[in-house]
């Protein structure tokens, strides 16, 4: 009875064995199977991933933010890109602009009180000579219809050449525009300068013109005012474009900035048809130009803290420059001298100044307000103004009263 009982425990044993040997090659396929579907989970998963990936991409009428536009010298302006094409400029007078890119449309959530400018921004009024100058630089005139000023008041070829061709319209002064011929243009969207009168602006909001006034001239660095063009490039999807105009002017001032000061003194004023004199505050642009450009301002405690220009009596005036080694005269409204003559008719007290007998009286060219994208060209002239008489011949911006 025990033999058969341990006889058959062996049986069942051996059995055993062979069942287990007999299943053992198939756990190798088990493995195969498993590894084929651990491989196929991240495909599943992938495919997955890129169908969101899909879904979070359509930004229309969403205002994500993506990155900030990076500048050098301006504080009066900022633009923040969103994805999908969305941008929001912003100045420092609290206008704020909603760039809407073509196809797409405007966001539930823009941001409050915004004006919405849809891609591609055409057809708009520019009442700004510095202003038309950094459009027309970054190649985006054609969006430009009118202007308040008319074809003899322009030094700029390309706008000259547009007003003729009857590509740009003149509407009248900007004290006064032609408000029919705005209407009839359909143009909805306007730059002024800050001089925009009230009365003028009250008139545009009844005809539903958005104004947004050009906030340049509060700038406090003179390459400031060139680096608008980033605001323009960002309306008129130009960075690219933007960006190298004011990169060619910066070079100017990097390699201004190497050389060593020339401890020259230069004044800069003018007067007017009616007899009265305006000289450059100490912290003007055009007296920060100056510095840049190695002299030093000889009206220098003359509106300190201020821009623009200071009303001076002639002989306070005289006082304050009789001994600077320069004088740049600005050519404007009140009078154009083209020789040393007719710029000491203004007053005999010039003649004696220490720069009028030494033959060093220089005035700037008729384009010189205009043509703001150049500022950088403008200092390095005023450079080789201090440099030597010898460069006169290369001087675009300045030239010398003989």
């Amino acid at each position: 009875m025990k033999i058969r009982i341990i006889s058959l425990i062996l049986a069942l044993l051996m059995l055993a064995a062979a069942f287990t040997a007999c299943n053992q090659p198939n756990a190798p396929d088990t493995e195969k199977a498993t590894e084929a579907a651990t491989e196929q989970a991240p495909a599943e998963t992938k495919e997955a991933g890129t169908k969101e990936a899909v879904t979070e991409e359509n930004y229309d009428g969403r205002l994500v933010p993506d990155h900030s536009m990076q500048l050098k010298y301006a504080k009066c302006f900022s633009v923040d890109y969103y994805k999908g094409g969305y941008k929001v400029a912003k100045l420092i007078d609290g206008t704020t602009m909603l760039i809407v890119p073509e196809g797409m449309s405007v966001p539930a959530d823009k941001p409050e009180n915004a004006i919405v400018l849809q891609q591609p921004v055409t057809n708009i009024l520019v009442s700004s000579t510095p202003v038309t100058s950094l459009i027309n630089a970054i190649g985006a005139l054609d969006a430009i219809s009118l202007t308040t000023y008319d074809v003899d008041s322009w030094y700029i070829d390309d706008v000259k050449k547009a007003l003729t061709d009857g590509k740009l319209t003149y509407i009248g002064d900007y004290k006064a525009p032609d408000y029919e011929k705005i209407v009839a243009a359909g143009t909805t969207f306007a730059f002024f300068s800050t001089m925009l009168t009230d009365d003028v602006k009250a008139q545009l909001d009844n005809l539903k013109v958005d104004v947004v006034l050009d906030q340049s001239a509060k700038e406090d660095h003179p390459l400031a005012r060139v680096e608008w063009a980033k605001l323009y490039g960002a309306i008129f999807d130009k960075e690219e474009s933007a960006e190298a105009v004011f990169n060619a002017q910066d070079n100017y001032v990097e390699e201004l900035s190497k050389l060593e000061k020339t401890g020259k003194t230069v004044a800069m004023f003018y007067i007017t048809s009616k007899g009265v004199l305006y000289a450059r505050n100490a912290d003007d642009y055009m007296s920060k130009m100056i510095a840049i450009a190695g002299g030093e301002y000889a009206l220098s405690d003359v509106g300190v803290g201020e821009t623009g220009t200071a009303k001076m009596e002639l002989e306070a005036f005289y006082d304050k420059a009789k001994d600077a080694d320069y004088i740049i005269y600005i050519w404007s409204l009140g009078g154009k001298p083209e020789t040393l003559e007719a710029f000491l008719e203004r007053a005999a007290i010039l003649s004696d100044l220490k720069a009028v007998k030494n033959g060093n009286v220089w005035c700037t060219t008729p384009d010189y307000f205009q043509i703001q994208n150049t500022i950088g060209s403008m200092i390095n002239d005023m450079r080789l103004m201090l440099d030597a008489d010898g460069e006169t011949d290369r001087l675009t911006y300045l030239f010398k009263l003989k």
